[in-house]
């Protein structure tokens, strides 16, 4: 437990042992250590080099850094902070400012990579499917032990939890709430001054007490993961008008959101991935600060956010249940709407969850009812008219387009907008979706989704202006035949298809394989059909490719690479729909130049032991000394 926390720090290594060394074995002393090694680095004068060394790193940090590292303190201890979620909560601190032609985000995330560089921060990649590579970071224990110092120095952050001081009362800017702590309101409201909190981070289990209207200077609100919340909870949210970023990310008790966001006029982020709500609120169109609407659901290999695919099987578990609920009987809407602890029970909820009734009828009127009604995918969310007025929006996804024709014409006013992600896709209005995309020049990402059949087939030929400086292209849903205009798109990084169903398997490797600049390609489930699947990647074809996944496509016989084919391929990835693989399946893996890995991700009942060996095998005759690594 010791050497966890020296998490490979020489210096720390060598100091501790060496005074460990001189102490008595006893697993007492030891424990001792460990449980008060922040003290100990503080008062032991034989430690205290650590310490110094350590504070020299921290006094080395310019300004902007240093309020940017002492921010960490609000993560418990080895909590790994994505990116994302760090770089827009210190924008909406107002610690990075646009300048320089770069936005206040894109500013925030050089400080994310600064303190990486200097080891403030340790580099941690969550999803293999990352855009960027390290999508997260956590902080060393001992490096953490001087940010919660110094961040208790200034009355910067107060970690809420078991056995915690009262010392800093009356003077917290920044509240952590931990999963231990289990004190009642009369202990919080004795703990801390509502009236100068500037955020507030729940980590455990959501109490109401937990906000009120008197907190008049809030800018974060993050309940991330927080178990608990619903609704009515968020009644106070209109009061709190200086909010930049409120995030409800992974709520899934959450359904509508209030009017009185629209209240909110200095919001940056809106968060509402993972929760149940369908619908913005009219209102929103007033948040002319807003530059991040994140909606939609979460999957396990989602590196933005945007990624959607939906069934009646797909359904949240709590809508499946309700819909159980609601046609069981003709007088389940009835009892649903009148008997809150009975929902609980057949949804299978926390019994603990704080759900009262206007918190049912909303939850069967704002979404079991219009997503009956509509047949719509509870997967995306709908926004208003007068979404234009957002001037500022940089991200927007995933919006339901499928019956909102005006809503695509809103589209094309909004010039900042990098990201986007639509579902609902199809012949009647995917003409008008790639017009209004058009005429996004700053789009980056671009994620569009049609289910079932025909899907995307036919919706994608007429295309005449695709946005020239689209990096990302993820098309989920029936294309058959790859349009020509993709291998046209220079500045193309990253390309996804999932579920397209191609059938001219040969063709379509071909035409990817002109595409000058993609770096990762991904092939999930079903985006190729036959037979019989084979690739055949040619000499000269995917010059910059660096990532090749592969993943579920079912019937795939063979994967070729000639000698010369993707000079650059580091990772190869690849997962089967069963253990039938066979041995042959990947020709020509010792001509691959650059290939550091293959990464090979069991499925089920795992692999075959032949085709294993047959890897090994073949990676060992590799040049460049590329391993195989089984998750």
């Amino acid at each position: 437990m010791i050497l966890k926390k020296c998490d490979g720090l020489p210096l720390a290594i060598v100091t501790i042992g060496g005074f460990l060394a001189n102490q008595p074995k006893t697993v007492l002393e030891w424990r001792k250590l460990n449980e008060h090694i922040s003290a100990e680095l503080e008062m032991n004068p034989e430690l205290e080099i650590i310490i110094a060394v350590l504070n020299k790193s921290y006094d080395g940090l310019p300004y902007h850094l240093k309020s940017c590292f002492l921010y960490m303190a609000i993560f418990p201890e080895g909590y790994k902070a994505s990116r994302r979620r760090l770089v827009r909560r210190w924008t909406a601190e107002g610690y990075s400012r646009e300048g320089r032609g770069k936005s206040a985000e894109e500013i925030a995330d050089n400080y994310f990579m600064e303190l990486i560089s200097r080891s403030m921060i340790l580099p941690y990649q969550q999803s293999i499917h990352s855009r960027k590579g390290i999508d997260s970071c956590q902080v060393h224990d001992l490096i953490r032990e001087i940010g919660i110092s110094k961040s208790t120095e200034g009355n910067l952050v107060f970690r809420l939890e078991k056995d915690c001081s009262l010392n800093g009362k009356g003077k917290i800017h920044h509240l952590s709430i931990s999963i231990n702590w289990e004190g009642d309101q009369v202990e919080f409201e004795s703990i801390v001054d509502m009236s100068r909190i500037r955020s507030l981070t729940v980590f455990g289990k959501w109490r109401p007490f937990f906000i009120s209207d008197k907190m008049r200077l809030l800018r974060v609100l993050d309940l991330e993961g927080t178990s608990g919340v619903v609704d009515h909870h968020l009644e106070y949210i209109g009061k709190l008008l200086h909010i930049r970023y409120l995030s409800i990310r992974g709520c899934k008790d959450i359904y509508h959101l209030p009017d009185s966001l629209g209240n909110l006029r200095q919001l940056q982020t809106l968060d509402i991935t993972g929760t149940c709500i369908i619908g913005l609120p009219q209102t929103i169109v007033k948040l002319s600060k807003l530059q991040n609407i994140c909606g939609g659901a979460i999957e396990d290999n989602d590196d933005d956010n945007l990624e959607i695919e939906t069934c009646q099987k797909d359904l949240p578990k709590v809508m499946r249940n309700m819909l159980c609920v609601m046609t069981c009987s003709s007088m389940a809407f009835c009892v649903a709407c009148c008997a809150p602890q009975f929902v609980k029970e057949k949804m299978d909820m926390d019994m603990d969850v704080d759900v009262n009734r206007r918190d049912v009828c909303t939850m069967c009127c704002c979404n079991i009812l219009p997503l009956l009604a509509t047949r719509q995918s509870p997967r995306g969310i709908a926004v208003p008219r007068g979404i234009r007025r957002l001037k500022a929006l940089q991200k927007l996804g995933i919006v339901n387009i499928r019956r909102a024709k005006a809503v695509l014409q809103d589209l094309k006013e909004l010039n900042q907008l990098r990201k986007l992600g639509v579902i609902g896709v199809n012949k009647r209005n995917s003409r008008d979706l790639f017009s209004a995309v058009a005429n996004l020049s700053c789009l980056e990402l671009l994620l569009v989704q049609s289910l079932g059949y025909p899907g995307l087939s036919g919706c994608l030929d007429d295309v005449s202006s695709p946005p020239a400086n689209l990096q990302s292209l993820k098309l989920y849903g029936n294309i058959v035949k790859l349009p020509k205009w993709i291998q046209g798109l220079t500045n193309l990084v990253k390309l996804r298809l999932r579920s397209s169903r191609i059938v001219e398997h040969d063709a379509a490797i071909q035409l990817l394989g002109k595409i000058p600049n993609l770096a990762t390609l991904r092939l999930w489930k079903e985006s190729f059909v036959g037979k019989e699947v084979s690739f055949n990647f040619r000499r000269g074809a995917f010059p910059n490719l660096v990532v090749l996944e592969l993943d579920r496509l079912g019937n795939l016989q063979s994967v070729k690479f000639e000698e010369g084919a993707t000079p650059k391929l580091e990772l190869l990835q690849f997962r089967d729909w069963t253990s039938e693989a066979s041995t042959g399946l990947f020709i020509g893996l010792p001509s691959l130049p650059s290939l550091k890995e293959f990464m090979l991700m069991e499925f089920h009942n795992g692999y075959k032991d032949e085709f294993v060996e047959e890897l090994w095998a073949e990676l060992a005759k590799n040049l460049n000394r590329a391993v195989l690594k089984r998750y």
